[in-house]
């Protein structure tokens, strides 16, 4: 009887201790719903170069160029731009042309596979395996479509420069043309792709470990282009109208 009360007791304690802890847990799920949900506002805020939310990875197709231009396999990386530097230096530098080399390594390739073939007769060896290629229609024609729609997207933007109904697009394409006017007076144009390829293998690895000092300057600077951007399209709007009311 004394052991039935005691495990009556013990199961009443029980109960009023679970009541007395559970709003207490309650209140700490609560808690964290509302941190976390508060941290996801606060990412979500978070300025990101060019307005985009997806890591830099999903941004560059998460395929394997991605893995190439943000060095996730190293050994693959350092091939491409091993081979990419070996091409610019024989042609820059050794003043190597694009179609000798294209020749020399076809006489190369189709004299072997030519003696290896003769030669598998005599040597009781088999001949190479030579796959056949084909090229796929629908890639060819997805790659038409996108050449297409992009040469129709460049001049639809000339397009729009030259009606003069978009300030800001045109002053950018003065800006780019003048910069690139530049470029090509200082290097030839196969040393610039070199540096746009360089560019390319550098800056995305370097801004993906360095992304959130790069955004919150960049987001200064770009408020601050913005205001001086202003104050020069009032400045030229200005004299445009005070033409307008000489004529």
């Amino acid at each position: 009887m004394a052991d039935h009360k005691e495990s009556k007791m013990e199961e009443l304690a029980h109960k009023i201790h679970s009541k007395i802890s559970s709003p207490s847990s309650s209140s700490d799920s609560d808690e964290d719903k509302r941190s976390h949900a508060r941290a996801v506002a606060l990412k979500a805020k978070v300025y990101r170069l060019f307005g985009r939310e997806k890591p830099l990875h999903q941004v560059l197709g998460a395929g394997k160029p991605a893995d190439i231009l943000l060095w996730r396999n190293k050994k693959l990386s350092g091939g491409v731009l091993g081979g990419v530097t070996s091409l610019w230096f024989l042609f820059e530098m050794l003043d190597y042309h694009l179609i000798t080399l294209i020749c020399h390594l076809m006489i190369l390739a189709l004299s072997v596979l030519f003696l290896w073939s003769n030669a598998s007769n005599f040597i009781n060896n088999s001949p190479p395996t030579i796959p056949e290629v084909v090229i796929p229609e629908k890639c060819l024609l997805k790659a038409a479509s996108c050449f297409t729609f992009e040469i129709n997207r460049t001049l639809d933007i000339v397009r729009t420069i030259a009606t003069g109904k978009d300030l800001k697009t045109f002053l950018g394409a003065i800006a780019g043309l003048w910069f690139l006017s530049i470029l090509g007076s200082c290097f030839h144009f196969l040393t610039m792709v070199y540096i746009v390829f360089i560019l390319l293998y550098t800056v995305p690895v370097f801004y993906e470990k360095y992304e959130d000092k790069v955004d919150a300057f960049s987001e200064k600077m770009i408020i601050e282009l913005k205001k001086q951007f202003a104050v020069l399209e009032k400045k030229v709007l200005s004299s445009i109208n005070k033409e307008k009311k000489k004529d």
